[in-house]
């Protein structure tokens, strides 16, 4: 198993991180931990190099973050990521928010850093983390006309919008929301196994609201195997190889 998106970085973490990534070595293949704010990026380049081959990360700015961030900051950790590309397996996570983020300005800003971080993704071939909350429509709709190919829609949770996701060859990564969510429970009944990763975003999420941690996507796994009627082995194999060839790990 491999939880492709979680947030090792957090201050939910600062007691007792490497005890987590120690337990988590002892269930899962690996951990994506997700950098979301230049602020954390050197922590999580550290967590990468002291956990060579189980911890890898993916970078970017989280959307509800463009009315603190300003352009040079922006551009300046664009030029970070790029000297440091060679650390990291995705770009994310990008996108849209129009749940944390009203304004119109801002959901504009939103968009325009969505394309640069897109265009960005490519120059450096690597592949895209998007969020999407509340704006499944518009994301889908700037993807598609700026043409972007490698894409991972993290917590996806459109099923409606589930047919342009595959059409566009896409791969949607679900966490323990299933476990709860009729519209998550119909995302991994109507998405092939074949471009489904498995997540937490931990530490958010965790099971009777507790705090989480990457172990508890063996409970994403048995519930997309009971959804799909399928046995846990399968959708374990198969994720975990959707992983790893999706973001090119190479697992120790």
């Amino acid at each position: 198993m491999i939880d492709v998106h979680c947030h090792l970085d957090q201050p939910d973490y600062d007691e007792d991180r490497d005890e987590i990534i120690e337990k988590c070595k002892k269930e899962l293949k690996a951990v994506i931990t997700s950098c979301a704010h230049p602020k954390d990026f050197d922590l999580t380049i550290n967590l990468v190099e002291k956990y060579n081959g189980f911890v890898f990360a993916t970078v970017g700015i989280h959307p509800e973050y463009v009315k603190e961030i300003g352009e040079k900051e922006k551009d300046r950790f664009l030029e970070l990521i790029r000297q440091n590309r060679d650390k990291i397996v995705g770009i994310g996570e990008v996108g849209l928010d129009y749940n944390w983020v009203k304004e119109v300005e801002f959901q504009q800003k939103q968009k325009e850093w969505f394309v640069q971080f897109i265009n960005f993704s490519k120059e450096l071939k690597l592949p895209l983390v998007v969020h999407s909350r509340a704006a499944y429509e518009d994301a889908i709709k700037i993807l598609e006309q700026q043409d972007a190919q490698k894409v991972l829609m993290h917590m996806f949770g459109a099923n409606h919008l589930v047919k342009r996701v595959i059409e566009n060859d896409w791969f949607v990564s679900l966490n323990t929301m299933i476990l709860t969510s009729k519209k998550y429970k119909k995302v991994a009944r109507d998405m092939p196994l074949e471009k489904i990763l498995t997540e937490t975003d931990s530490p958010w999420l965790g099971p009777e609201g507790k705090r989480n941690d990457s172990t508890s996507v063996k409970l994403v796994v048995q519930k997309i195997a009971e959804i799909k009627g399928i046995d846990v082995r399968e959708v374990d194999g198969l994720t975990t190889e959707n992983a790893i060839r999706f973001f090119n790990l190479e697992i120790e």
